[in-house]
């Protein structure tokens, strides 16, 4: 059930033996998570050799990041500060949760603690302005993140319909 990397292959595991381990490929943790229906078998010394990243145990914290294209005649500045508002909500106490434990686990006390906080960017693309919100969530709390900052955006772009500029 653990979501794992083994030699660039991202999946669920779904069986685990003595010389084996099975995956149920994704799409990759950075994509949407969803099954390819492909079944990977791997020999364990990938795991001994350091072919191996176990996101669902290895501190839990994956960042992520949104995409949101706002079309031309609408104004992206109060897009932005909702999905900003809705994704420090929605992440801050993972944010210092996260911030809290990779302190414990740095060799050295000097230097800057991590930088764990979300952010919003903006960009100007072809037909429009691009947001891109970047965060650090539970890899359990991905997909209902993601859900709440597409809710708001659509929820902003629905009612910007009304004001559209010509």
């Amino acid at each position: 059930g653990d979501l794992v990397e083994i030699n660039g292959v991202t999946g669920e595991v779904v069986g685990l033996g003595m010389f084996y381990t099975e995956l149920l490929e994704t799409s990759g943790y950075t994509d949407s998570d969803h099954p390819t229906g492909r079944r990977v078998a791997f020999t364990n010394g990938y795991a001994i050799e350091g072919h191996f990243f176990n996101f669902t145990t290895a501190g839990r914290w994956l960042w992520d990041d949104v995409r949101i294209v706002v079309p031309t005649g609408h104004d992206p500045s109060p897009i932005a500060d909702a999905l900003r508002k809705k994704v420090e909500e929605a992440t801050a106490e993972n944010a210092r949760e996260a911030a809290e434990q990779w302190n414990e686990v740095r060799q050295s006390p000097q230097g800057a603690a991590p930088a764990t906080g979300a952010s919003v960017s903006l960009r100007p693309i072809a037909g429009g302005v691009e947001i891109t919100v970047r965060y650090l969530t539970r890899v359990t709390d991905r997909e209902e993140v993601r859900g709440k900052l597409y809710g708001t955006a659509m929820d902003m772009l629905g009612g910007a319909k009304q004001g559209v500029k010509s």
